[in-house]
């Protein structure tokens, strides 16, 4: 969910005008909104609409295929509402909805019936289809079943209040504006902002005072007659939108399991949806964090889904990482960004933190991938400002403290900044820049530390603190943070950067991700069940968070823990079955039941970048794909138990050019498609 974003960062990274929690009994900082940020406004549920995302076009419908301007309902052009209502009769009656579903990331199909005066018994003798899509228009067709000639006036009622999207969320959407006769259809203007919707074939009749369009139709027995709509904007936002190719190829998925094809697809298809044009840098496609909440670039979760989604190529992390780069703090390297809730153990964080220390890490591996030379030499610099920031944040301690909490010491963050380094190092010495060996040597002081005074022990083999404060206290709850301990990146040669973890830590927390308490079923929870403040719809204390289960399943995948990966892989799988293969950003983290369902989360974005590009890795992870393009290998490390039986990738993008394997039933992999001059190994 959206918060405001601070003002850019001082030198030692604290935002001006961060406010420290109000003092309180316990020994953690208070709980609360980020600092400066007021509490955001109930959002409206959204899980059981069908929103068409071809950003930054928006249509968002009710299950019935109805426009009628509650709450959210209407068509979008770059966050203002330009049609809330299309309400549709037929011979003077509202046609019974039978079906309402997405046909893609960026349509769907609405099917209704009528009933006609003639027809005998309870069979209707006209049905409606009505095709919307995300760019504004509309396609209705009416086909009669009926033996005999039909003849009835069709009527659509129009209207809107060109609100915005923030606006209409809070609750606060303005009344509908009058509509005047324009163009085969209406028009509305207000404070310059403009909308109309044409029709196809024109109106027999239109009245501007009931925003009503009306045909006569005639309907031979088994014929048809279509209407088509288009709503427009005179302010058509030409450089936010998705002129030209998409840098997504076309790729394919084929196994054992026969959801694999869908997931990736729908996956690819979501992504897409997602894709905005930097307006003063057009050439630019970066993900938008997802829909409806949040459709503009949040720093973050468009370095993780752009790092996920790696396999389909490295444009969507180029581009991002530019996007970011002319954001950063002038003389400070540090990437602005919201903060955001933590739960109820923790204050917010800040992910302006976050997204500076993965913005090394993931230009390194886009290197791996295969990242152009001339976009490396461009971003290089900005990835050794942001490692300069780390530098100068942490100063001579071994921790990076949270800004402005009197000390806070996250793990998760902990665990960004020795990846940060450690990547970050390999980067600076593969292109012959100073300070590698200071980055290995801090990371290592780091682990060190970190193994002793972040492990809180116990009868049960221990577990990683959350946290732990200036003067050595440890937060002792368990959940989906800890995924990120698991991740340490990909280095040269197909190798996983060491942890901070230890081996027999690894394990254990290992044990604990594969336990009830933490393995819903559909995935892991965001807080373990047996955690105090436990709620299974809680977005940062207990919902399933797709991304760090994807996370969980690379980083145990890769620690040597296929169980608990396949275990976790499965019911993500599954879950993502459930929700017709297009996985929103969360859902309820309930215990699993034998012929239950997930349970959705009813303000998650869906589609969301994250998710959309968490389908993605977990099946490249299925397969193994290491790739190291500087030294011209790559390597297929597959799971050896094949979870999911055997599975192909096919359409895929290792060193800018198409890349394709396959893992058999026994585990073992074969690259079928490689660039040439790549030496390939298993």
């Amino acid at each position: 969910m959206a918060l405001t974003v601070p003002p850019s960062s001082d030198a030692r990274g604290t935002p001006p005008g961060y406010r420290r929690p109000a003092q309180h009994s316990g020994p953690w900082p208070a709980r609360g909104p980020a600092p400066g940020v007021g509490q955001p406004a109930e959002l409206p549920a959204v899980h059981t609409m069908i929103i068409c995302a071809d950003l930054p076009s928006l249509a968002i419908s009710a299950e019935h295929g109805q426009l009628t301007g509650r709450w959210l309902e209407g068509f979008y052009q770059a966050g203002r509402r330009l049609l809330a209502r299309c309400e549709l009769r037929v011979a003077g009656r509202e046609p019974t909805a039978v079906q309402g579903r997405s046909a893609g990331a960026d349509r769907a199909r609405f099917m209704a019936v009528v009933r006609t005066q003639g027809d005998g018994g309870p069979d209707p003798g006209v049905a409606v289809e009505r095709i919307r899509t995300a760019d504004g228009s509309e396609r209705i067709t009416l086909r009669s079943s009926a033996p005999r000639p039909l003849r009835f006036p069709v009527e659509i009622t129009l209207g809107t209040d060109l609100a915005d999207l923030g606006s209409i969320a809070a609750g606060h959407c303005g009344p509908e504006l009058p509509a005047s006769v324009h163009d085969s259809g209406m028009r509305w203007t207000t404070g310059g902002a403009y909308s109309a919707v044409t029709a196809d074939p024109p109106p027999n009749d239109a009245l501007a005072s009931a925003g009503l369009l009306r045909w006569e139709m005639e309907l031979p027995p088994g014929g048809s007659r279509t209407i088509e709509l288009r709503v427009r904007t005179e302010r058509a936002v030409r450089s936010a939108g998705k002129t030209g190719g998409c840098p997504l190829p076309e790729v394919s998925a084929e196994g054992d399991d026969p959801r694999v094809g869908d997931l990736l697809r729908t996956s690819v298809d979501d992504l897409r949806s997602l894709m905005m044009r930097d307006p003063a840098h057009p050439s630019d496609v970066y993900l938008a964090a997802g829909v409806p909440w949040r459709c503009g670039l949040a720093p973050a979760e468009a370095l993780w889904a752009a790092r996920m989604a790696f396999p389909l190529g490295t444009r969507p992390a180029a581009a991002a990482l530019r996007f970011l780069a002319r954001t950063q703090v002038e003389g400070n390297g540090h990437v602005p960004g919201p903060f955001r809730d933590a739960g109820p153990h923790l204050p917010a964080g800040c992910t302006g933190v976050e997204a500076t220390l993965a913005f090394p890490v993931v230009l390194a591996e886009a290197r791996r991938w295969g990242l152009a030379e001339k976009d490396l030499e461009e971003l290089l610099p900005a990835a050794e400002r942001c490692l300069n920031w780390l530098r100068t944040t942490v100063g001579d301690e071994v921790y990076l403290r949270d800004p402005g909490t009197g000390g806070l010491r996250r793990a998760e963050t902990q665990a960004h900044a020795h990846r940060a380094a450690l990547l970050g190092a390999e980067l600076l010495e593969a292109c012959g820049r100073q300070g590698a060996d200071g980055w290995r040597e801090w990371a290592g002081a780091l682990r060190s530390a970190f193994r002793r005074e972040f492990w809180i022990e116990d009868r049960t083999g221990g577990r990683p603190a959350a946290a732990t404060t200036a003067d050595g206290r440890q937060a002792p709850h368990l959940g989906s943070w800890a995924v990120h301990l698991l991740d340490t990146g990909l280095l040269g040669a197909g190798q996983f950067a060491p942890g901070l973890l230890d081996k027999g830590q690894t394990e254990q927390l290992a044990r604990l991700f594969g336990s009830p308490a933490m393995d819903s079923g559909w995935g892991l929870r965001g807080l373990g069940a047996k955690e105090s403040a436990y709620n299974p719809f809680g977005h940062r204390s207990g919902a399933v968070r797709v991304h760090e289960t994807a996370l969980a399943v690379s980083g145990l995948a890769a620690a040597g823990f296929e169980k608990e990966a396949g275990s976790l892989l499965r019911g993500l799988l599954d879950a993502a079955a459930a929700f017709g293969h297009r996985l929103p950003e969360m859902y309820a983290g309930e215990q699993r039941t034998t012929g239950g369902f997930p349970l959705p989360h009813p303000a998650a974005c869906r589609p969301a970048a994250v998710s959309a590009a968490a389908g993605i890795h977990v099946l490249s992870t299925v397969v193994g794909i290491r790739p190291d393009a500087p030294a011209g290998t790559v390597r297929l490390v597959p799971l050896a138990s094949a979870p999911l039986g055997a599975l192909q990738l096919s359409g895929l993008r290792v060193a800018a050019e198409p890349f394709a394997a396959r893992v058999s039933r026994l585990g073992l992999g074969m690259v079928e498609e490689a660039a040439d001059g790549l030496q390939l190994g298993v």
